[in-house]
């Protein structure tokens, strides 16, 4: 079997893994958890359960950016980035996995989690909002870039 049909193979089941999870999460783990949890609870649960798909979450963005890149070398495609008009979804797809990338190894274990919990102290029920707000748009970013990247990849743009 011709590899990049494996990396292919790979890139697309990490991406649905990986943005699939953030949607589930989004919209209907944390909905769930507001409506059943007091806000001082949501924080913690939240916690659990957002900590245990993070780190699935980052096996499939590395998966994710492993197989991308290896498709892009293989099928000698790095020119592509010289042509944003044609190709722009690929700086969109690089864009995207830089986003999470960042947040999930960087931003979150460094910066966001004593920040997510020093504010949660003061506001559970404000922090809680917040972060469904950004879950959410993140998400809708998300489904945005899949979803014209599929069609720009396929000639439809």
């Amino acid at each position: 079997m011709d590899t990049a049909v494996v990396a292919r193979a790979i890139h697309v089941a990490a991406v649905v893994h990986w943005i699939g999870g953030v949607w589930f999460v989004t919209f209907v783990i944390l909905p769930a958890v507001a409506r059943i949890a007091e806000p001082e609870r949501r924080i913690a649960l939240f916690e659990a359960i957002e900590g245990r798909f993070a780190f699935q979450a980052r096996i499939s963005t590395l998966a994710a950016g492993a197989a991308g890149f290896w498709l892009t070398w293989k099928l000698d495609a790095f020119d592509r980035f010289l042509a944003p008009r044609d190709f722009w979804f690929m700086h969109a797809m690089v864009g995207l996995w830089a986003v999470f990338t960042l947040v999930l190894f960087v931003l979150e274990p460094l910066v966001l989690h004593r920040w997510f919990e020093a504010r949660a102290a003061r506001d559970p029920d404000g922090t809680f909002r917040l972060v469904l707000a950004l879950h959410r748009i993140l998400s809708a970013v998300a489904l945005v870039v899949v979803a014209a990247s599929v069609a720009a990849a396929h000639g439809g743009w």
